[in-house]
């Protein structure tokens, strides 16, 4: 029976689902996606917002038909997310219904080799993170550095130089008070500048908001197989400036993306040879986590199904997967019209390809109900099913669309038009899977395509409190087969897998795979899955243990190469930071709750290094010494010329530091308690921003524990994590799909 067609309510119609949130899921909503009053306190509810999204996309129906019946479409969709079956892009969430309106997470942005296109470009970027959104360049048009500039007599300053302009307007922006500020840099492989752009971030104090991807070519390819030189091309004037062995090239890349999980890699010619519209323009870039590739002035809006919702008695239902599909693609087309875009160029470009980008979350979730590890042969089958099904159902869907509402305009010169004219497509492409890093958290699911992330976990409240999150579904079926105790999650805990419990039995063991369990290459193998049957790309980290080689980490972008992925990102553990304060290694003996600490002795000679560091009290020398392991044994500070208060409180810090480590306390939780501690806020002193003493006292640390490790860390700002705990929350943060996470309040580094 036909529906009453009625206009639509702002008041939640009766009979509707009223959601459940977990408890971080709660806090991830009132931080970030609910309205709020001058106060900053929450005026709706969960249930509020996501009415007020239903309705306002429901409305782009009277786009098409006067007479929709907008009030049961809006229906159906809320319907479809209060159950958390699907949920859009975060700035969706944010900002449908409200005055910014802005409700797309990508961009790409052309820059130019002039100084009126590239500061153009600056101004539009900080546009779009004003609006919400996160952006990608390609850099690849600007003419190297030392080039001749023959409009002013001069010398090219080079792309690198540049990037810093656009990484210093994004850290003086707040993206409408939501979302942080996030870029991603390409340079092409045949770029005179590449070897400086692939070590650039080997310098910690540049660039730290942008994402860095070398744009990898089929020639520079095929030269890395044969060992042979390839061409570096001066985008000026095409011409040839010299040749490079490319074998040293890409060794040079895995080498940095070892040491610091950047650069990553794209393969741009294998993007633009699925670019729906090359007679448009080609493929330079892609969104910051990589998994959208689109053409300059293009915005794409994403959505992601909850694939663990998708089970049903052991089964995946594919009846309910289908009539969802159906229903997230009509909501994103109408998110296109809907839309208030940051820049004309980007509306109308937006409008011409009609590009969507309809993902998965709780992929690993659905292989736990399933009781398939993530890493073996039928996990893969089932990617590559379910992902085929989601593919095509998607096209089916945006057919019918076109039939009703007409093709997208850039149809008939794209590669759908040429080969069969009669099919209108709505959407020039359907299919992304992004990171989904605080969508999934909202939708109590995990990430992506991503294994898990933790079967369990410490969260820390109030310094010193904890307690643990665990996968609901381990819960269920650990307290179904009695083997769920507070002890066995301690151990999960600090151990950060369930590998080596011997209280956990061996099927479950084999189940439940976290991230740090499973090879790099069956990583790979699933990105590839999940590609082959995807329009745009797939976002995926693929995990590094801290012990793993140059060597493993070359083999994995090769494989990543031969098995089809149109990028890959890479994450070796524990050298961006230490997740020592939330999560265990495998390698760290926890000490039994009878053990006393002891204070060590002082030896004769000791070794260690002193930093200056810039505070507003004057410079700062921090020495630290290690002892015979190399571990921190004592910490002693002087600062300039002053006396009284701040002498004697830095000298009380030093002497609590060093007693802490004599009695066998690590660095990293010593790091956390002093950093950000402030008396000179918001601005800091010095090249770190030193807001106090105290923070002095912790970068010094900091630094100290890169230096001893070999390995950067991303975390010298305040706002990035120190060592694995949230800089807003203090809980878990992980790398997923390119970006650092926060599980608890999903803060997130890439927005």
């Amino acid at each position: 029976m036909a529906r009453k067609k009625l206009p639509v309510e702002e008041k939640l119609p009766e009979g509707a689902v009223i959601p459940t949130f977990a408890e971080n899921a709660i806090t991830v909503l009132e931080r970030r996606y609910l309205k709020k009053d001058d106060q900053g306190k929450a005026i709706e509810k969960p249930e509020d917002m996501l009415w007020r999204v239903a309705r306002t996309i429901a409305a782009g129906e009277r786009n098409f038909d006067a007479a929709a019946d907008v009030q049961a479409l809006a229906f159906d969709f809320y319907q479809m997310m209060a159950r958390l079956d699907f949920l859009p892009n975060s700035p969706t969430l944010m900002n449908a219904g409200r005055e910014l309106g802005q409700l797309s997470a990508c961009f790409v942005l052309p820059v130019g080799d002039s100084m009126e296109s590239i500061f153009e470009a600056v101004k539009n970027t900080a546009l779009i993170h004003k609006s919400g959104g996160g952006t990608g360049f390609s850099f690849s048009r600007i003419r190297p550095k030392n080039d001749a500039v023959h409009s002013t007599s001069g010398i090219s300053s080079g792309p690198i130089s540049f990037m810093t302009v656009f990484d210093s307007a994004t850290e003086t922006i707040k993206q409408g008070g939501t979302r942080r500020g996030a870029n991603m840099a390409i340079l092409r492989v045949d770029h005179p500048d590449i070897m400086d752009f692939i070590k650039v971030k080997s310098d910690l104090s540049l660039l730290h908001n942008f994402n860095l991807s070398v744009g990898i070519t089929e020639d520079f390819m095929k030269a890395v197989e044969t060992d042979s030189d390839y061409d570096l091309i001066n985008p000026r004037n095409g011409e040839v400036v010299r040749k490079q062995n490319a074998l040293n090239i890409f060794r040079q890349i895995v080498k940095q993306a070892w040491l610091s999980g950047e650069p990553g890699i794209v393969f741009l010619d294998r993007m633009n040879a699925d670019n729906p519209t090359p007679a448009v323009g080609e493929i330079e870039s892609t969104n910051p986590c990589g998994e959208q590739p689109l053409l300059p002035y293009e915005s794409c809006n994403l959505g992601s199904i909850n694939l663990s919702h998708m089970v049903d008695k052991g089964k995946i239902d594919y009846g309910k997967l289908g009539e969802t599909v159906d229903l997230a693609v009509h909501f994103l087309d109408n998110v296109v019209d809907i839309n208030h875009y940051p820049l004309p160029e980007i509306e109308q470009n937006t409008k011409a390809n009609r590009k969507i980008g309809l993902g998965v979350m709780g992929f690993a979730d659905l292989l736990l109900q399933l009781g398939i590890p993530y890493s073996s042969t039928e996990a893969r089958e089932i990617a590559d099913e379910i992902m085929k099904f989601i593919d095509q159902r998607a096209l089916a869907m945006s057919i019918r669309l076109g039939e009703k509402r007409g093709a997208f305009p850039n149809f008939p010169d794209s590669i759908y038009g040429r080969r069969d004219p009669g099919t209108p497509i709505r959407n020039a492409t359907r299919t992304t899977i992004a990171p989904t890093g605080t969508i999934s958290i909202i939708a109590g699911c995990s990430s992506g395509v991503e294994p898990l992330f933790a079967v369990a976990f410490i969260r820390r409240v109030m310094d010193d409190d904890e307690f643990f999150e665990v996968n609901p579904i381990f819960e269920k079926i650990a307290k179904e087969n009695g083997f769920f105790s507070k002890e066995i999650l301690k151990k999960i805990s600090y151990n950060g897998s369930v590998q080596g419990i011997d209280e956990i039995p061996a099927k479950y063991r084999k189940i439940f795979e976290t991230a740090h369990d499973i090879s790099p290459l069956d990583h790979i193998s699933i990105q590839a899955v999940f590609q082959k049957h995807t329009d745009n790309a797939v976002s995926k980290t693929i995990n590094f243990s801290h012990n793993a080689t140059v060597e493993e980490v070359q083999e994995a972008f090769i494989q990543a190469y031969k098995l089809g992925c149109k990028g890959v990102t890479i994450y070796r553990d524990g050298c961006r930071e230490d997740q020592v304060l939330n999560i265990g290694k495998t390698d760290r003996k926890q000490p039994a709750a009878a053990e006393i600490p002891v204070k060590r002795d002082r030896p004769r000679t000791l070794t260690g290094r002193t930093f200056q560091m810039t505070t507003g009290c004057g410079p700062l020398y921090v020495t630290i010494n290690v002892d015979e392991q190399g571990r921190p044994f004592e910490l002693f500070n002087t600062i300039g010329k002053a006396g009284g208060c701040a002498a004697s409180q830095n000298e009380a810090i030093g002497r609590l530091v060093s007693l802490a480590w004599r009695s066998g306390l690590p660095a990293e939780p010593i790091v956390k308690q002093l950093i950000g501690i402030s008396c000179h806020k918001p601005f800091g002193f010095g090249d770190n921003k030193v807001t106090s003493c105290a923070d002095a006292i912790a970068q010094a640390i900091r630094l100290n524990l890169e230096q001893s490790n070999g390995c950067r860390d991303e975390s010298l700002k305040e706002d990035n994590s120190a060592f694995g705990a949230c800089p807003e929350c203090g809980g878990v943060v992980e790398h997923e799909g390119g970006c650092f996470v926060c599980h608890a309040c999903g803060y997130s580094e890439c927005a």
